[in-house]
């Protein structure tokens, strides 16, 4: 039997992350029983202290045990925290040293959601992949230039320490781990029996793409706009730096610092999330869409299209538009 040790940080924390974690591991374990076999987890809820934890003033939690009582665990989860980030470190920097000194005697590591924020301020992630929530993915990587961010993955697993996307992607984590530590069988019984779709691995259909202008560099903010103001045109890299008065090699290796994207990547991503719009409001054809952001042959716009949301513009039409929800 595997312990489980589910972390009830202070502040405010994901309920659904752990209530969610708590009811999907316990449900395994009475598939486990009733297919004859031993409890597949032992699971508590493990604080800093026996203080219920913020979540705005709703459904606070309430730790089980201190991190000072667990002297030997197989399993660590860390749900998202959603309080200020270096306020959360503050008030649970014991943490820190406890994580690693588990994970050296052989625990694995799990975060969900943005609580690979807090995971990777241990140090632990460094030269690992990891997850985190689309929406936090260039916050990140500031932070973080150290770890290897795949924001695109749903699940990563290196070396013991695992991390999901976004939100409700934790569930599909914790799917993966039922399977690694109780087999296929149980696994997809759990999947079905909380309609989760078992073999999801990539949150690409579901970012938004802002434009990453948290940056500082006035030059690249320029080009952006410059970009999203006249998207549906070609746009030459050459022109584009002449622009803004840069070389363009200064500027590309500008761009692409403060943006994680090449210029062409970028230029891309805005007519793609132009083309999301229009295809979600389902009044217009793929051909009439893939013209109006600026695409004249319908497999260059299938591919630019896919390989920024792993999907068709036809199978996110049939996903998205207004009337799949009539």
């Amino acid at each position: 039997m595997k312990h489980v040790s589910i972390l009830i940080p202070k502040g405010h924390i994901s309920v659904v992350n752990v209530a969610g974690t708590h009811q999907i591991l316990t449900w395994a374990n009475e598939f486990s029983k009733q297919s004859g076999h031993q409890k597949l987890f032992k699971i508590d809820l493990v604080g800093v202290s026996k203080t219920p934890s913020a979540n705005a003033g709703l459904f606070p939690v309430v730790p089980e045990k201190l991190i000072s009582d667990i002297t030997k665990t197989d399993l660590i989860i860390l749900p998202a925290i959603h309080s200020d980030f270096e306020e959360s470190l503050k008030e649970n920097s014991d943490l820190i040293p406890w994580l690693i000194h588990h994970y050296k005697d052989g625990a694995a590591l799990v975060s969900l959601c943005i609580s690979s924020f807090f995971l990777a301020s241990t140090g632990l992630l460094d030269g690992k992949p990891c997850s985190t929530h689309w929406a936090s993915a260039n916050q990140f990587r500031e932070l973080f230039p150290n770890v290897v961010l795949t924001d695109e993955k749903i699940v990563t697993e290196a070396d013991g320490i695992y991390t999901s996307g976004g939100a409700y992607a934790f569930t599909n984590l914790i799917i993966y781990l039922i399977e690694k530590y109780a087999g296929r069988e149980t696994a997809i019984m759990a999947a079905k029996g909380f309609m989760i779709d078992i073999d999801r691995s990539s949150q690409s259909p579901f970012m938004i793409f802002a434009g990453q202008k948290t940056h500082k560099d006035d030059k690249v903010l320029q080009a952006q706009n410059y970009i999203e103001e006249h998207f549906k045109d070609k746009i030459a890299v050459n022109d584009l730096s002449e622009k803004v008065a840069l070389s363009r090699r200064t500027f590309e290796r500008r761009f692409k610092q403060a943006t994680s994207n090449s210029v062409v990547e970028y230029h891309q991503r805005v007519k793609v999330e132009a083309a999301k719009k229009e295809l979600e409001k389902g009044r217009k054809t793929i051909n009439e869409v893939m013209y109006e952001v600026g695409y004249s042959d319908p497999k260059a716009f299938r591919d630019v299209f896919r390989k920024f949301t792993d999907m068709t513009p036809l199978d996110y039409l049939n996903k998205y538009s207004a009337s799949v929800f009539v």
